[in-house]
């Protein structure tokens, strides 16, 4: 009996957010949904991240209908999936349980089976409420062990520490650390674990490494996500299918690659290979590709690559006889533990398929791209650019100081920030946490959960003018305001059932100009369609009395005369 991979598709949610800043409109979507319900996918991740945010934004549109959409298209064809940050959900700060706990309701019934959770500190406790509220509702809980690496400090810095009779940590994010995330998920009642890179920091070596420790230890599937921005997401992807994992993130071909993504098709070719099922619906793959393009390049304008992989048919297409042999070296490669081979054999296939280029930026500096880009465009608003190498060189020290938090969304731009923030002080001549965010005052107090080490006392008071680390507290939770609008009824408010009230909640300032645009549109609808409707009587009466007799409209005129008394 041959091997079963399952595949999430992520096409709709992660490869539009990461090459499209999350703008794919409805009837975009609503294209590609017939033929994605007969593709075959085990899960197609449609919602979360920050599609509610980015649709209300910048579309006009509203996130439950979105998901309601998908999912009357989709039906029980595949799970439909959606990520959050547990506690957190979309913001920095924890949520109550009773926003929670409406949210995954909520998103439960309206669509989602499949609920991803992840925590920016790897703070499990961030985590355990989501879990609860999305199994009571029907939904698998997704959890998440988000993949980092330990800071690089540089020969300066580690001599500074040695002078200063400072220790610097030993390794923090080992492979025991990650199991024991994991592990800990697990007994929460995780349904499956997914070890998410969404830096694409994990080398080949490490994802085989790391997906084998997880297959020994947990007894829930493994689910293995990452990104293509260093160059190691094909080769990672592998090294996770040749180790035993269960279920493996892609995009389909023209959404995946560079800051995407593995593509579909590239994981398909080798599973071929290996003998390993997918279930997958090839040629509804092909047809969903083909419209993806023509959506790409809708979308041109805020593709910001606008390099395109080449046209391939996974089912027609024969590759050269050179790279065929290349996906057949790749796979003895990988079972070998051959990584650093491995690597580059892959990035000729990628090569080929005219995928972007490894960011080296990104893999030298061991950073997020998305840290990266906001980092630099911070430099650049300040007139600040040549202070690049310096905010690299400190990132290190500040992360530290901070706790070790992982490099991912939100902590990677709040230690960012921050950076700079101490490096532009620095150029200033004040000393380091002159200036410091209001975010990264919150990390140090205690205020998003735990750090991986412990936050030196005497750099928290410092900071945030405590020694003791102080949790957020949720029971000083003001709703955000729900006004009425009297000039259009009596009962007329912003948001008007629970979810929009709890768009309201998650993001007030974006919902509160959605809900307010809508309420003043459909109102104003409804005043034009009354003028109208006016308007017809008021002529359907003119041509009435214009087809009477002289005496009938003689009488008319002596009827209205009389009942006007």
């Amino acid at each position: 009996m041959s091997r079963r991979l399952l595949i999430r598709d992520v096409t709709l949610r992660d490869g539009q957010q990461s090459l499209f800043a999350t703008r794919m409109n409805q009837d975009q979507v609503d294209r590609l949904l017939p033929i994605y319900k007969d593709a075959g996918f085990y899960a197609l991740e449609v919602w979360g991240g920050a599609v509610p945010d980015s649709i209300m934004r910048f579309l006009n549109e509203d996130p439950w209908v979105r998901l309601e959409k998908i999912k009357k298209a989709i039906g029980s064809a595949s799970h439909l999936t959606a990520l959050s940050r547990g506690r957190n959900l979309f913001g920095y700060s924890p949520y109550p349980e009773s926003v929670i706990e409406g949210f995954n309701r909520n998103s439960v019934q309206s669509g989602i089976s499949i609920m991803r959770i992840f925590d920016a500190l790897n703070d499990t406790d961030n985590i355990r409420s989501t879990i609860k509220y999305v199994k009571e509702n029907g939904g698998l809980a997704d959890c998440v062990v988000c993949y980092t690496v330990d800071p690089r400090f540089s020969r300066k810095e580690k001599l500074h520490a040695f002078l200063h009779g400072k220790k610097l940590p030993k390794e923090i994010f080992t492979t025991g650390y990650f199991v024991g995330k994991a592990k800990e998920l697990e007994a929460m009642g995780a349904d499956m674990i997914t070890i998410k890179d969404m830096a694409g920091l994990i080398n080949p070596a490490k994802s085989g490494e790391l997906v084998k420790a997880f297959k020994d230890n947990l007894r829930v599937p493994v689910d293995f996500h990452t990104h293509c921005t260093p160059g190691y997401g094909v080769s990672g992807a592998l090294m996770a299918i040749v180790n035993g994992v269960d279920i493996v993130d892609t995009a389909i071909m023209n959404f995946a690659g560079g800051p995407a993504a593995p593509s579909f098709e590239i994981i398909q070719l080798f599973c071929d290979k290996m003998g390993i099922e997918t279930g997958v619906n090839l040629e509804a793959v092909v047809e969903i590709n083909k419209i993806l393009k023509s959506i790409r390049i809708e979308m041109g304008d805020i593709d910001s690559l606008k390099i395109y992989p080449i046209d391939f048919n996974i089912i027609t297409d024969k590759l050269p006889a050179e790279i065929d042999s290349l996906f057949d070296e790749a796979i003895v490669l990988a079972k070998a533990n051959k990584t650093d081979e491995l690597q580059e054999v892959c990035q000729k296939i990628e090569r080929y398929f005219n995928f972007p280029e490894p960011d080296e930026q990104v893999k030298l500096a061991e950073i997020p791209g998305g840290m990266y880009t906001n980092m630099t465009s911070q430099l650049k608003q300040l007139g600040q650019e040549h202070l690049w190498n310096k905010v690299l060189e400190v990132i290190p020290t500040v992360r530290l100081a901070a706790g070790c938090p992982p490099l991912v969304t939100p902590t990677s731009q709040i230690v960012g920030v921050q950076a700079v923030n101490c490096v532009v002080d620095q150029n200033s001549g004040k000393p380091f946490y002159t200036n410091n965010s209001s975010q990264f005052v919150n990390l140090v107090k205690g205020q998003y959960g735990k750090t991986p080490i412990p936050i030196d006392p005497e750099f928290r008071l410092k900071i945030a003018g405590t020694r003791e680390e102080i949790p957020f507290n949720t029971e000083g939770y003001v709703k955000q305001p729900n006004p009425a609008f009297p000039e259009y009824g009596e009962n007329v408010r912003l948001a008007n059932n629970e979810k929009e009230e709890l768009l309201l909640e998650l993001f007030p300032n974006v919902a509160t100009k959605f809900l307010t645009d809508r309420v003043n549109r459909i109102h104003m609808e409804k005043k034009l369609a009354a003028e109208r409707e006016k308007q017809r009587l008021h002529e359907e009466a003119q041509a009435q009395f214009l087809a009477m007799t002289p005496e009938e409209r003689y009488d008319r005129l002596l009827r209205g005369i009389a009942e006007s008394f």
